[in-house]
């Protein structure tokens, strides 16, 4: 149930390199897309939330003390524009796919065509891309990793805590006056009913934008209700949920569809695969696209310290089944 060689990195690395490391913007070859990343120094953080913290579930606690290795993280969710680039194939005369892992990128099994539009009418270019499965969200990770040459996968559950809590131990990452939501969060009670364009409200002290609402965004891990209880250490050195089957996923920060209590930074969401691709048609469903949950993205991270060829190969092999 913990994380293995994958998840937690190098911990014998000291805290000050990583302390060094810089944002940058990673190009994706062959278009005219990037994905704005922000250093996230690794650290130590109480995770969940106290019984006295106003609508919590019973499985955000019992809060546990959470060590987690260093790692950069998208500024913002990704957007549609990130994402078609994954879905549209790259021209073979195109000089920037001439490296074999480029290649191999390209080789990569698109994105089956949508039952309907994705986004139901509400945005795309600057927009986060919504109706996202947990396997699309992996995929455009892997499609992205053999595209640049860098390792880039999905948080694992306690990773995205760490990073949206930016320090604070109140329910949201600004405090616990929900009042104050407006300036930092897309929910139901402000969003009008639909996802909004990234990074136009405030960002938490790590600078990452739209951590509460807009979209919720899927995180590594394999879903259990008692997710704390069960991870091992004091502190739980990296933990990461293994899969144990498609479903359930861990989602976090809550939506534009959500009341503000789901975008609380401890705020857990199970994945209801039933009720999120209810309209789909296709016998199977389709891996790709939840066609009733259009408020499911995602973000991204790298961590600092790279694996190797083999170590990417077999988390490949766990999480998308490639045995």
């Amino acid at each position: 149930m913990r994380s293995s060689w994958i998840v937690y990195v190098c911990f014998f690395l000291s805290f000050s390199v990583f302390g060094q490391q810089e944002p940058f913007s990673q190009d994706i070859p062959g278009t005219d897309q990037s994905i704005d990343m922000v250093p996230i120094s690794g650290g130590t953080f109480k995770m969940g939330s106290p019984e006295s913290e106003a609508k919590r579930d019973t499985d955000e606690g019992p809060q546990r003390m959470v060590k987690v290795d260093g790692f950069w993280m998208g500024k913002y969710e990704i957007t549609w524009g990130q994402f078609e680039a994954f879905m549209k194939k790259q021209d073979k005369n195109d000089p920037a796919a001439s490296t074999k892992d480029q290649a191999i990128a390209d080789a990569i099994t698109r994105p089956s065509p949508p039952y309907e539009d994705p986004s139901f009418g509400m945005g795309k270019y600057g927009y986060p891309a919504g109706s996202m499965t947990h396997f699309s969200a992996l995929m455009f990770c892997k499609w992205l990793s053999l595209k640049t040459g860098e390792f880039y996968r999905l948080p694992t559950e306690a990773e995205w805590e760490y990073a949206c809590r930016a320090g604070s131990e109140t329910a949201y990452y600004f405090g616990s006056e929900v009042e104050e939501l407006d300036k930092y969060g897309w929910s139901y009670e402000n969003a009008q009913y639909a996802y909004h364009p990234v990074g136009k409200l405030e960002p938490n002290a790590f600078g990452l934008y739209d951590m509460s609402g807009n979209v919720a965004e899927w995180t590594l891990d394999y879903y259990l209700p008692d997710y704390l209880s069960v991870i091992e250490g004091d502190p739980a050195d990296n933990p990461w949920i293994k899969p144990r089957g498609l479903y359930p996923r861990t989602v976090k920060g809550g939506s534009y569809d959500d009341d503000p209590d789901r975008l609380r930074c401890a705020s857990r969401i199970p994945t209801d695969p039933e009720r999120w691709k209810g309209r789909d048609p296709q016998i199977p469903k389709s891996f790709w696209w939840n066609t009733d949950s259009p408020f499911v993205g995602f973000r991204i991270v790298k961590p600092f310290v790279q694996p190797t060829a083999e170590e990417q190969a077999a988390f490949w092999a766990i999480n998308l089944d490639e045995s």
